[in-house]
């Protein structure tokens, strides 16, 4: 049975530690409804596919943090030069990819080769050693806790069922609010 984006946030939830967690696109919505602290960030810009930057850079910054970025397949196809950046700045940073072949929220078009598209391979040829794949949740629930062991640099792909007729979600909080509460929370680590 394939795994719901539901059920891999779910599971991502469980295992976050006290990591700062960025999520994008459809992904959203639904973290909002499994975790509400100072350290979830809701990047929903305008453009798609820089959500890894903004997590390298606060991953490079606060090393003793961590970072985990929840990126959708269609956000990562938009900026694949992302993954060697990544690959070339050992960081506390894992990229989760959400693949589910469809740009979701906008419509439900497929992605560019949806489906023929091996996330994996690209990130290990972009030069990433730790990568991992998860097509059920059985899989997911069972090397989550292994795949999020190391600091990183970590790709998670984690195949899921599209969702037809999704809207944008939104942020449950202003940008700038946002801005502000993670400010305040890397603050306060800093101070500990």
């Amino acid at each position: 049975m394939p795994m719901t984006h539901a059920q891999a946030l779910e599971v991502l939830a469980e295992h976050r530690g006290r990591r700062l967690v960025i999520t994008t696109m459809g992904s959203v919505g639904i973290w909002a409804q499994l975790s509400d602290t100072p350290l979830d960030f809701a990047y929903m810009p305008s453009a798609m596919g820089h959500a890894p930057g903004l997590g390298l850079g606060l991953a490079l910054a606060q090393p003793q943090r961590g970072v985990i970025v929840v990126n959708g397949d269609g956000c990562t196809l938009m900026n694949l030069g992302a993954l060697v950046t990544l690959a070339d700045n050992p960081a506390p940073l894992t990229l989760v990819i959400i693949d589910n072949g469809m740009y979701e929220v906008t419509g439900g078009q497929p992605t560019p080769a949806a489906g023929r598209v091996d996330f994996a391979a690209i990130a290990r040829g972009a030069g990433v050693e730790r990568v991992f794949r998860f097509a059920t949740v059985a899989e997911w629930r069972a090397g989550a806790a292994a795949a999020l062991a190391e600091p990183g640099p970590t790709v998670i792909v984690l195949q899921v069922e599209g969702r037809l007729g999704q809207t944008t979600p939104k942020p449950p909080r202003s940008m700038p609010e946002q801005i502000e509460r993670l400010r305040q929370a890397l603050s306060e680590a800093r101070a500990d």
